[in-house]
C-alpha cells in the first residue's frame, strides 16, 4: 500500500472556530450557486469518447453512440432554464456566483456576459464538466485551466478568481491555481467555514467550501429530493442550525446549489423561487453573498499569516 499523495486534516478548527463577524450583525452567510456546465458534459457529439450518463434517468445509449436525449436535456438548461432563473434573481435582487465550464461559455458566451452584467460572478468550473483527478499530467490541466479562463473573460470581461471542479481536485490543481492567480478554491466539503490551505506557505490559498446535500443534485439520485418542497425544508432546517450556532458566537457558511437543467426545469424551479423567498423572510439575520464577497470578507478579518492550517 502506497502513502496518499497529501496529507488529510481531520481536525480543522475543532471546538474553537474563529469568531467571523458578518454585515449587518448577520449570523449566518448564505452563498446560492447556480452551475452554468451545459454543453461542457461529456458527448459524443463534440468528439468525446463517451457520453455523460447522469441525467433525468439513466442513460440507455451504449457508450461511445451519440445520444442525442442526454444532450438535448443539458440543452434545456441553456434554452429555457438560465431565463427562468436569472428573471427570479432580478425579482429577489439576489447577486450570486454562477460555476461556469469553459466549453459552455464558448458556446454561449451572450449568456455568460448577461449573467455578469447583472452582477453576479463568475467561477471557473472547469473546461469540461469533469473531475480534474483524471488529468494525467500538470500540462494538461493547466492547458485546460487558462483555456477556461481567457473563455470566461473574453466573454464576460470579468476573470474568475474561484475555482470548483466535478469531483475532485487532481494533486496538480493547487499548485495550478496559485500560478494561475485564483483567490480561492471551492473543492472543500469539509468545513463550514474557509479555511487557508498554507501548503505552499509562500502561497496561502483561501479554501471557500462547497456542499453536496442542499444541492439540487439530489434531485436526480435516488436517495435524494423528489418534490420541490423537500429541498425547500431541508434548507429551511439548515439555516435554523446554522443560525443557532451563529446567535451563540459563531456564523457559518451554507452552501445551496442548483443547476440550470435541474432547478430551471419549472416542477423543480418552484424549489429555486421558494428558497429565494425563504432567504428573503431572515432579512439581515443572514448575509446572502457571491463567493467573492466572502472571500474579501474573510481575507481582511483572517489573514494567512494569522491562520496557520
Amino acid at each position: 500500500m502506497t502513502a496518499p499523495p497529501l496529507p488529510r486534516d481531520l481536525l480543522g478548527y475543532g471546538d474553537q472556530p474563529p469568531t467571523w463577524k458578518l454585515p449587518n450583525g448577520a449570523a449566518l452567510a448564505v452563498s446560492p450557486v447556480i452551475n452554468f456546465e451545459e454543453g461542457a458534459e461529456l458527448a459524443v457529439g463534440d468528439g468525446d469518447p463517451a457520453s455523460e450518463r447522469m441525467s433525468e434517468v439513466l442513460s440507455v445509449v451504449p457508450p461511445g453512440r451519440w445520444d442525442q436525449g442526454t444532450e438535448q436535456i443539458f440543452a434545456y438548461g441553456m434554452r429555457a432554464g438560465v431565463w427562468r432563473m436569472l428573471d427570479a434573481l432580478r425579482r429577489h435582487d439576489r447577486r450570486i456566483t454562477f460555476y461556469m465550464c469553459g466549453r459552455a461559455v464558448e458556446r454561449a458566451p451572450q449568456i455568460a456576459r448577461r449573467i455578469v452584467e447583472a452582477g453576479h460572478e463568475a467561477a471557473c468550473h472547469g473546461w469540461l464538466w469533469r473531475p480534474h483527478a483524471d488529468y494525467e499530467s500538470a500540462d494538461a490541466e493547466r492547458r485546460d485551466l487558462q483555456r477556461c479562463l481567457e473563455v470566461i473573460e473574453s466573454a464576460t470581461k470579468q476573470r474568475p478568481q474561484g475555482f470548483f471542479c466535478r469531483g475532485s481536485e487532481s494533486v496538480w490543481t493547487r499548485p495550478l491555481l496559485r500560478d494561475l492567480g485564483f483567490s480561492y478554491t471551492s473543492n472543500g466539503f469539509d468545513d463550514d467555514l474557509p479555511y487557508w490551505d498554507t501548503t505552499d506557505p509562500a502561497r496561502p490559498l483561501l479554501v471557500v467550501p462547497y456542499a453536496l446535500d442542499s444541492n439540487d443534485m439530489k434531485f436526480f439520485h435516488p436517495n435524494g429530493f423528489v418534490q420541490s418542497d423537500e429541498m425547500v425544508s431541508y434548507v429551511r432546517d439548515a439555516i435554523e442550525v446554522l443560525l443557532t450556532e451563529g446567535k451563540a458566537g459563531h456564523p457559518k457558511l451554507l452552501n445551496v446549489g442548483f443547476h440550470l437543467r435541474i432547478a430551471g426545469r419549472p416542477g423543480r424551479f418552484a424549489a429555486f423561487e421558494r428558497i429565494l423567498d425563504l432567504l428573503d423572510s431572515y432579512g439581515d439575520r443572514i448575509w446572502v453573498a457571491r463567493r467573492i464577497d466572502i472571500v474579501r470578507s474573510w481575507q481582511e478579518q483572517f489573514p494567512a499569516r494569522s491562520q496557520q492550517r
